[in-house]
């Protein structure tokens, strides 16, 4: 029976359907209003331990790094902006900010396709890919000589590191039980104030290079590159796919991960394996509608405004409180270094209780807090000290509200939809982000 069949419950000619028909579109649309499984699996709690920890073993570790030096190769530009790019290309008025935002135009707009083709190109492939691309990108804006050039660089590093997010979400979801999302979410969210650390202790080193006609901020692209397309390379012979494809597990170790989702499921899919489900424009339709989508896509966008302004203008902020270039490179280390802990924390904390909408309660409320300090102190240690309240109440909520959706959606396809439309939506923030700290206002 026809798709527009299903979606009338008739059939030709005006007859009410029959019960073989009524069958059909259950099966057609995997989808059951109950919410128990029936076909209940026993699993033995000591195996599902072990594959939890070959797979926080194989699967973690690597989206920490993609993710880490996707943050350095985003936010490094605030780096090398303080450290000569700024002059070097003339960057006055909002040619910077400008230079900020376009790389977000091709980012928001590949969410959601880049989420529907990650099982058709094999996840294990595709998010190193990904880095592979961007890589070579980030390192290219090192070799920019003017403000054209920068900003198609600085276009096809969105356009390339787009769909990691939301792939990293649904990679996730192939592999652990809901209640165990967040905290997996929490260990490689927490690689991005970690990188505001990292970035700017490598730039402060890094800006001091000068030879062959390029001085001090170029370098920083083309060591940071160079390390993100090393990475890439490595990764693609070592993610797994699937875990019915994951060849640390034991065979019986594939069947009952795969028999574990499928318990996770609820009946809202027939198997427990990705792989072996296929795409359905019914399913994009059902994540869309959905209230939970739209409505933590909302939140994602609030939330999401202050982490990219924050990581964008962390060093230029603290300059402009008087310190001098290396003094402020360094100084960002300390209050990512502190949301590096929280997002742990929370992320072990709200799936322990198996809650997420008052851990962002706090974090937010912790967040103006800080930002009151910003705004309101003309002290440079109190500005400085709202920082830290900053970074803690906003990095810890972008994880938790992922993780929230990623929790209400399934199948595979409702989940890469609706993740892809709360992650491009989300990032429209950046549009604002990215103009809250004009070079008139410093």
């Amino acid at each position: 029976m026809s798709d527009e069949k299903v979606e009338h419950g008739i059939v030709a000619d005006g007859q009410l359907p029959s019960e073989s028909d009524l069958k059909e579109v259950e099966n057609a649309h995997l989808e059951k209003k109950n919410t128990t499984w029936e076909d209940q699996i026993n699993i033995d709690p000591e195996v599902e331990k072990r594959i939890t920890r070959k797979f926080d073993t194989h699967v973690v570790p690597w989206l920490f790094g993609l993710w880490l030096l996707a943050f350095i190769d985003r936010s490094n530009i605030g780096n090398a902006r303080i450290d000569g790019l700024a002059t070097d290309l003339a960057l006055d008025g909002t040619k910077f900010n400008i230079a900020l935002a376009i790389f977000y135009v091709p980012y928001v707009c590949v969410d959601v396709p880049s989420n529907l083709v990650l099982k058709y190109f094999k996840a294990g492939y595709y998010l190193p890919s990904l880095i592979l691309a961007w890589g070579i990108c980030s390192l290219c804006t090192g070799f920019v000589k003017s403000y054209s050039g920068l900003l198609v660089v600085r276009f096809f590093l969105g356009l390339c590191e787009g769909g990691l997010l939301g792939g990293m979400i649904i990679y996730l979801a192939m592999f652990y039980r809901r209640h165990q999302m967040l905290y997996r979410i929490g260990l490689f969210y927490c690689a991005a104030p970690l990188s505001g650390a990292f970035g700017g202790l490598l730039a402060t080193g890094l800006a001091e290079i000068n030879t062959g006609g390029y001085n001090g901020w170029p370098f920083i692209f083309f060591v940071e590159g160079a390390i993100t397309v090393i990475f890439g390379v490595v990764t693609l012979f070592f993610l797994p796919h699937v875990p019915a494809e994951s060849k640390f597990l034991t065979p019986e170790e594939r069947a009952v991960a795969v028999a574990r989702l499928k318990l996770d499921a609820h009946g809202s899919t027939t198997t427990g394996d990705a792989a072996h489900e296929t795409f359905s424009w019914y399913w994009m339709r059902v994540a869309l509608v959905n209230w939970n989508t739209i409505l933590l896509s909302l939140n994602f966008f609030a939330i999401i405004t202050p982490i990219y302004s924050y990581s964008l203008f962390l060093p230029t902020i603290i300059s402009s409180l008087g310190y001098t270039r290396v003094k402020a490179q360094l100084f960002t280390v300390p209050p990512n270094m502190g949301a590096f802990f929280t997002v742990l924390l929370t992320g072990y904390l709200s799936d322990r209780y198996r809650v997420r909408g008052p851990f962002m309660i706090a974090g937010c409320t912790l967040a103006i807090g800080g930002y009151i300090m910003l705004i309101a102190s003309e002290h440079a240690l109190i500005r400085y000290g709202g920082t830290f309240l900053v970074a803690a109440g906003v990095f810890p909520s972008s994880p938790l509200v992922m993780g929230w959706l990623a929790n209400n959606l399934a199948p595979h396809y409702v989940r890469a939809t609706g993740t892809g439309f709360q992650i491009g939506v989300a990032n429209c923030a950046a549009f604002i982000a990215t103009f809250t700290y004009l070079q008139e206002d410093a």
